[in-house]
């Protein structure tokens, strides 16, 4: 009766070797992955800081590109299409405010026989002298621009049409008494006005149209000086 026994105790003693021998070998979890991804998350921000920049220097070179398509090359103040934006943005503000003010056309009387008989060049110092002067007698709220060739466009503010009309015969005095020196001749030039006057009611297209029939007025009246005044 007691090798039974003995032959279950062999048994429960192989039954505990083999329970200890699995529990060594099994093999040991692998160690959770971590959550720090602090490299990762550095390199997204860089990348977004780096896209920002790009953005940005993208957005400049546009509004550099927008700047330039509305500024004459040689004067550096609003071309014509700089110009008519100027006075739609200011005709939409004085519907808004009830304002005024009031646009010039100013024609250069003698600019052509100027570069036929001294060259484009020559024609090119009368207009940028013209465009400083102009510039030098408006406020800085004022638009001085110029509309293409020998015809410049001024845009005022705030004026009423005695003012304006006034505004109009001073700057014609002022280029009047422009003098210009080439290939040892002196010589003048001289300019025609227009003016329209803006309020509420006003339409940009047709508010030049208005002065530049003005302008020609004007011209038609000065035709008796001479085309162009050389004195030794």
């Amino acid at each position: 009766m007691k090798k039974p026994k003995r032959a279950t105790a062999a048994k429960a003693g192989k039954g505990r070797k083999t329970s200890v021998s699995l529990t060594r070998t099994a093999p040991k979890r692998p160690a959770a992955p971590s959550r720090r991804r602090a490299p990762a998350a550095d390199g997204g921000k860089a990348t977004i800081r780096s896209l920002r920049a790009k953005l940005k220097e993208a957005l400049q070179r546009v509004a550099e590109l927008e700047a330039a398509a509305d500024t004459d090359f040689l004067l550096d103040i609003p071309n014509r299409r700089g110009f008519e934006r100027e006075l739609q943005r200011a005709i939409a503000y004085m519907k808004r405010y009830r304002a005024s003010g009031a646009v010039i056309v100013l024609d250069v009387d003698r600019l052509k026989p100027i570069n036929d008989s001294f060259g484009h060049a020559a024609g090119d110092e009368v207009l940028k002298a013209i465009a400083g002067t102009l510039t030098r007698q408006v406020r800085a709220s004022d638009v001085v621009g110029r509309l293409g060739g020998d015809e410049f466009a001024l845009l005022l503010w705030n004026l009423s049409e005695t003012d304006a009309k006034a505004k109009a015969a001073a700057f014609e005095q002022a280029i009047d008494e422009l003098s210009f020196v080439f290939h040892g001749q002196r010589v003048n030039a001289g300019a025609s006005t227009g003016v329209a006057l803006l309020g509420p009611h006003s339409d940009a297209g047709r508010a030049l149209e208005e002065a530049d029939a003005a302008m020609y007025v004007r011209k038609a009246k000065r035709r008796h000086e001479p085309a162009i005044r050389l004195r030794e």
